[in-house]
């Protein structure tokens, strides 16, 4: 039974200085990271697939039982479809090798457009997948939320999860900031998912700039989270904000927030402290 925390990103310039030492130099500013939180979101994998050299630096910054939930490049998923790219299928497995443990998910996150009648196309992609990793699906399209069994039976018999991307506390009231306004634009307005597939689901939730409304927001989450963790299940939570600032304490405040409900898990390691930012 395990909790595991984190954000979109590792690196943010709001945390610069504030949560993070600064300066640090890209070899270190992931094992800074990791001093708060002890999962991550792997969305640069989306754009590009990255040298295997960069992933070996990202596994030596980490611990064997950090998570990192590492999204199928954009090419495979949203370009071609899942048709004719075992090419780049190869190519992004053996950059990610070096996470070895760490990988703890592929994640195949699918456009809005991907909507029911292209459940085969999915699936016969997921049993082509090797079994060494786990997968986690997150679909946009509103119709799979009217009527989600079709998708949940075809995911279970893959083994794999479907991830919930929570944004109904952004979309609760209209936006107050910049960063609100353009994040109402952008993200999916889908309603609230709280089914576990596997004994280790994963949540995506944003809430708004607010820490408080936030962390307001997330009480249904902590109840649902301290739910899986009795019935034996090890969730990974990741926390956003429209702008994030405030997305690293507001991971480990969620952390707390269940470990006030269920004791046994583990805490977070104590963040290494931050320097002042300086100008030179």
């Amino acid at each position: 039974m395990e909790l595991h925390v984190g954000c979109a990103q590792w690196t943010h310039k709001p945390w610069q200085g504030r949560f993070l030492p600064h300066p640090l130099p890209p070899a270190e500013r992931l094992r800074a990271y990791a001093s708060w939180c002890d999962a991550v979101e792997g969305n640069t994998t989306f754009y590009a697939i990255p040298a295997r050299s960069s992933v070996e630096s990202w596994a030596a910054q980490t611990s064997p039982g950090f998570r990192f939930v590492v999204k199928l490049p954009k090419t495979i998923t949203h370009e071609r479809r899942f048709a004719g790219v075992a090419e780049e299928l190869r190519a992004f497995l053996y950059a990610i090798e070096p996470l070895g443990p760490r990988a703890h998910a592929l994640w195949v996150q699918l456009p809005a457009s991907f909507g029911p009648g292209d459940v085969e196309a999915l699936e016969a992609f997921l049993r082509r997948l090797p079994s060494a990793y786990r997968y986690a699906v997150e679909v946009r399209h509103r119709a799979f939320f009217d009527q989600p069994r079709p998708l949940e039976e075809m995911l279970a018999r893959a083994g794999a999860e479907w991830v919930p991307f929570d944004t109904t506390v952004l979309f609760a009231t209209p936006p107050d900031t910049d960063a609100e306004r353009e994040a109402w634009q952008r993200k999916p307005r889908l309603p609230r998912r709280s089914v576990a597939l596997t004994d280790r689901p994963i949540v995506r939730y944003i809430g708004r700039d607010s820490a408080a409304r936030t962390a307001e927001g997330w009480r249904p989450w902590v109840t649902t989270v301290a739910a899986w963790l009795r019935e034996g299940r090890s969730p990974t939570v990741f926390i956003h904000t429209p702008d994030n600032a405030e997305a690293l304490p507001l991971a480990r405040r969620f952390h707390d927030d269940v470990r006030a409900v269920v004791p046994e898990i583990a805490p977070l390691p104590e963040p290494i402290e931050a320097e002042p930012m300086t100008l030179f």
